[in-house]
Formats: structure tokens, sequence, C-alpha cells
């Protein structure tokens, strides 16, 4: 990895939130900072890196802003001010300021995990579009409007006023995890790291603290969850390559007693047995079945019949899957899932088809490689 990309990865998302705050532009901002990091390609490997990256490129994205909106008279105005020397540090992080214009109530909630991936994460415009399984073109209008909204209703980049934050952090926390979600399955760890640095940053209540207890244990197997390039399940994983440091501060997390446990508290209790002790099934089915009562979701559902599975066989972990496939018919899990159940029953003629139709819906090469071994062996 060159020292430009180390630093896109670092310094990107605090940059950009601080730029869309001052420059009150999604578009120029972005401009801007790519502006910078374009400058440091140049420049970095003849100069070496300044002695505070961040603040170098802040101070070259502000200068470029104002190059860029010279003939506005408002902005050349207004921009000069920002102008600092090269290598001056950033004054502040205002990513959790601008995560909370993301994910505005205004807002669809499509629009808001599509401007957090874009803004808040760098993903770029064709990588969003294929998470929503939509053109590029689609993707590209869909983030203008969402943008034109922000601008338009005047939504401000800043932390909302504590007698309002209750009302918005549920919607910050629903988008923080499928950011981090999109990290973890798409082994972009700067993705998932982001999301836990964001997590960090904001108020410790019981459902923000089990977010980020719940990610830091999944975000603790990375390193161990491929090997050669091929998925290695939870349970054949080298524990050895947990990071263990992040498991302890996810179990202090989760030690505060008399806490109502809520949707993200109950999953981060399930990631806890799986780290300390994953043989317990029977408890991992149980905390699943209180969290399939909170929720009813249909992904809980599932997860909940593969704890069902190895606490009391296939034949009830089968009976929890049943009515799932109207409601999750692009999910290559259920198949999979299903696949296992029907293979630990003997029917292995019609485990390898669930196995394959799953490889066909699996969204990485890596998965994908995975069932068609499965498929075709009968074994993981």
């Amino acid at each position: 990895m060159s020292l430009v990309e180390a630093a896109f990865r670092e310094h990107r998302g605090p940059l950009m939130a601080t730029l869309v705050a001052e420059l009150r532009s999604f578009d120029l901002a972005e401009e801007s900072l790519q502006d910078a990091f374009a400058a440091a390609a140049q420049q970095w490997p003849v100069d070496g890196v300044p002695r505070r990256p961040a603040g170098w490129l802040l101070s070259v994205a502000r200068r470029r802003a104002v190059d860029r909106r010279r003939r506005e008279e408002t902005l050349v105005r207004y921009l000069p001010l920002l102008i600092t020397s090269p290598g001056e540090a950033p004054e502040r992080d205002d990513s959790l300021a601008l995560l909370f214009a993301c994910c505005h109530p205004a807002l669809g909630q499509e629009s808001r995990v599509a401007l957090t991936l874009r803004f808040v994460a760098g993903l770029t415009v064709p990588e969003i579009a294929r998470l929503f399984l939509v053109p590029d073109t689609t993707m590209a209008a869909r983030l203008t409007r969402a943008k034109q909204k922000i601008r338009t209703a005047g939504i401000p980049v800043r932390f909302p006023a504590p007698d309002d934050l209750p009302g918005r952090v549920s919607a910050v926390l629903s988008v923080l995890y499928l950011l981090f979600t999109e990290g973890y399955r798409s082994y972009r760890d700067e993705v998932a790291g982001e999301a836990i640095r964001l997590a960090r940053m904001l108020p410790a209540e019981p459902e923000t603290t089990g977010l980020l207890a719940l990610m830091l244990l999944q975000h603790s197997r990375r390193r161990a969850r491929r090997r050669d390039g091929q998925l290695v399940l939870l349970a054949d994983q080298d524990r050895t390559e947990w990071n263990a440091a992040e498991i302890a501060e996810a179990l202090i997390l989760l030690a505060t007693p008399g806490v109502e446990d809520g949707p993200y508290r109950l999953q981060a209790l399930i990631a806890a047995h799986h780290a300390v002790d994953q043989k317990d099934w029977v408890s991992i089915a149980a905390l699943y079945q209180q969290l399939d009562d909170l929720t009813g979701s249909p992904v809980v559902r599932l997860n909940r019949a593969v704890a069902v599975l190895e606490a009391y066989g296939p034949q009830a972990a089968l009976e929890l899957l049943e009515g799932l496939t109207e409601q999750m018919p692009r999910n290559h899990h259920l198949p999979a899932a299903r696949g296992e159940m029907l293979r630990r029953l003997g029917d292995h003629e019609a485990a390898a088809r669930e196995f394959t139709h799953a490889a066909e819906l699996a969204p990485t090469a890596t998965e994908r490689d995975f069932l068609i071994k499965k498929a075709e062996t009968g074994t993981g």
C-alpha cells in the first residue's frame, strides 16, 4: 500500500466531514478532497510525507475549493478565511455531524444509507449501485436528489441538540450497522473500522454500546475469516488470530447489569457466546428466540434456525425456515442453511441443489467458491 493510499484510508472520512461542514456542499467537498489526494500523489513521493498529513490535505483541499469557486463572490469572501498553511492539523472532526446530516429524518432510508456509504465511508457510486442492485445512473441520480434535499431543506451539518438526539440516534445506529455489515461482507476492513470509529463517538447509551460491542466482536475475527482466499467458517477459525483486545473491550461494554436487552445488545450477547463458548448452542438459540420475538425479522429467524440446528437438530431447524423464501428471495444464506440441514438429514441430492442455488445468489467470489465446493462434495 502506498503512503497516499494509507493516508486516504486513515483521513478521508474526517476530512470529508470537515469540508462538507465548512463548504456546505457535498460536491465541492468531494472534488476538492480528490484534488488534494491527487496533489499528494504527485508531491509526496518527491518531497516526502508532511509531518501532519491530514493538515496538509485539508489545507490543499481548501485552496482547491477557492480555485473552483473563485468566480462566486460570496464564497470568495468566505473561503479565504479557511486557508491555512500546509501541514496545519485539522482543528476538529466533523464526522459525526456529517453522519447525522446524512441520516436526517427528512431523508428516506435508502437515501440515508446511500449518502453515508458515499460521503462517510467513501464507497464509489458503482459500488453503492451494486449493493442496491440498481444501475450506476440510477444511484447517481438518487444521490443527487438526496444532496439537493439536504441543500433545499437547509439540513445542517452539526450534532443534534440534546432534546433532538433521542429521536435521531435510532436511524444513525441502523445506518452505521449497515455500513459495518457492508465492510465486513466485502472484506473492506477500513469501511468496517470507520463504522466502529463513529460508534465510539456516540453517547454511551445501552443500544449504542450494544452495537459497538457487536461490531467489535465481529471485527475481531477479520484475520481468521479467510485462508488462502477461501472462506473459513466460524467453528474452523484459528482463534489465536482473533483480536483479543477488541473482544475484551466488547465484553466490558456488555457487562453493565440491569440494562434492558434491545436488538443490538442481544446480537452482541450472541456474538459474545461465540467468542467465549461457541458450543453453548442452547443459550445461543434462546437469545435468538428473544431477538426473533422482539424484531420479527426474517434474517433473525434464519439465524435462529442455524442455532436450533446445532442445539436441537435439523428437523426442528427446517421447520423454522418455512415461509422465509417469500420474504428473502435473493438472500443466499437461506438456501445455504437449508442445504446444510438437508445434508444432515441425509438428503444429499436436495442439499446439493440448495447449495448450487445459494452459490448463484452469493455476492462475493469467496462465498460463491465455498458454496460450489459444498454442492460438489456434500461437505464444508
